[in-house]
């Protein structure tokens, strides 16, 4: 594959030229592998066109595709637009024509869809540009204004999180970021990303620099979403003394701006006091999820990842398997079912309050785990986890985010 980037590519590119005789091709080549945003920077670089476009290498571009971003631009520089991805299916190449949709993006800096604002909805128009908090990596826009809000962070490794370090600049930097309707491209769907089998390391990390830099008091969002420790995690984010004086520079807004004017759906996260694996000291066992679907958690032997990983609320919700990024998501919280059953449960927070169990639990580090609402406690017997009257079992969770 590589070599198909070097001899039979320049064959290819000069008989481009040759049937476009008044349109000027440049290639840019690296000695090593430098990741998508390095070499995206450096493709911007190259470029003397008044608008840049910033494209995958698996897309097809439909008709006029162009015309509407361009519009777009023309009426104001610091808008970074966006077209609308169709699919295209990786193994036969079938078009699923997507909706017009925001993009968005969870904690732990994930990729997603979501629908636009209210707002947009009532004007009943879907040729009407959509604001987007995030940007899925192809793009168009004005050059210099790009380049004036630093293009694209080159420090990133591999591939991910790019984009959303470029979407959360753009709009707390002065400028803001618009799906385009009329706008469409295809998106051939990979069987996989061909940078490395698992991108989750490069991802993580990518994602924690992007939070020293950009998120303020909500760096620690990330430690949370990937399960990694506020401190002495480990884990090398790079140089971002460049990137911290380019804020400084262009005198950007807070995150929290950003939270509470481009991306209110995202749950601030603000109210918790603990994160990670919740063991049981006498039986040297773990809370876990248990089957999913399902809604019986469990005592299993400790282990540490995303069925264990359970948070602890000010308010007393203690959620186990995961924590959800956005407003509209309900989390799945332990329950005392009550009515001297002695399972506990593990149900939707809505769903258990609206049936009256109790959500809410008392705990404090390395001692007993009380629910606040029938005074029973969460204890393991014979590896079975069960509620029932306290007999001092005690609970210790991994991390501590504020002494409670």
């Amino acid at each position: 594959m590589v070599e198909n980037l070097k001899e039979d590519l320049d064959v290819y590119v000069k008989s481009l030229e040759q049937q476009n005789p008044n349109v000027r091709f440049t290639r840019v080549r690296h000695n090593e592998q430098r990741g998508l945003a390095y070499a995206r920077a450096s493709g911007w670089r190259a470029a003397t066109a008044d608008v840049v476009a910033i494209l995958d290498a698996h897309i097809e571009v439909h008709e006029m595709w162009a015309e509407p971003l361009l519009t777009q631009i023309k009426a104001d520089r610091t808008v970074v637009a966006s077209p609308v991805f169709d699919r295209v299916n990786y193994d036969d190449l079938r078009v699923i024509q997507y909706q017009p949709a925001a993009h968005a993006f969870d904690w732990a800096l994930w990729c997603m869809y979501e629908s636009f604002s209210p707002e947009y909805y009532k004007l009943n128009d879907g040729s009407l540009p959509g604001k987007s908090p995030s940007v899925m990596g192809i793009l168009v826009a004005d050059r210099k204004f790009l380049g004036e809000i630093g293009v694209l962070d080159e420090g990133m490794k591999v591939y991910g999180g790019e984009n959303v370090e470029l979407g959360i600049r753009v709009w707390t930097c002065g400028g803001s970021i618009e799906v385009v309707p009329c706008s469409k491209i295809a998106h051939i769907e990979r069987a996989h990303k061909p940078y490395m089998p698992d991108l989750s390391p490069a991802m993580k990390r990518n994602a924690l620099r992007v939070a020293e830099v950009w998120m303020d008091e909500y760096k620690h969002n990330i430690n949370l979403a990937w399960n990694i420790p506020f401190e002495n995690h480990g884990i090398d984010i790079g140089d971002i003394s460049e990137r911290k004086k380019l804020r400084e520079r262009l005198n950007c807004k807070p995150f929290k701006w950003y939270l509470e004017n481009v991306y209110p759906k995202l749950d601030p996260w603000d109210n918790l006091l603990a994160f990670g694996g919740m063991k049981n000291l006498n039986a040297s066992m773990c809370l876990d999820q248990g089957p999913v679907p399902g809604h019986t958690p469990i005592a299993y032997n400790c282990y540490y990842y995303g069925p264990q990983f359970t948070y602890y609320r000010k308010s007393g919700e203690l959620y186990i398997g995961g924590m959800k990024s956005h407003k509209y998501n309900d989390n799945r919280c332990l329950t005392d079912v009550g009515n001297k059953e002695t399972q506990p449960g593990l149900y939707n927070c809505k769903e258990a309050m609206q049936k009256g169990m109790g959500i809410y639990w008392d705990f404090t580090q390395g001692k007993e785990l009380k629910n606040r609402q029938t005074k029973r406690c969460l204890e393991i017997k014979n590896s079975k986890l069960i509620i029932q009257e306290c007999s001092g079992q005690s609970w210790e969770i991994q991390n501590i985010i504020k002494p409670f």
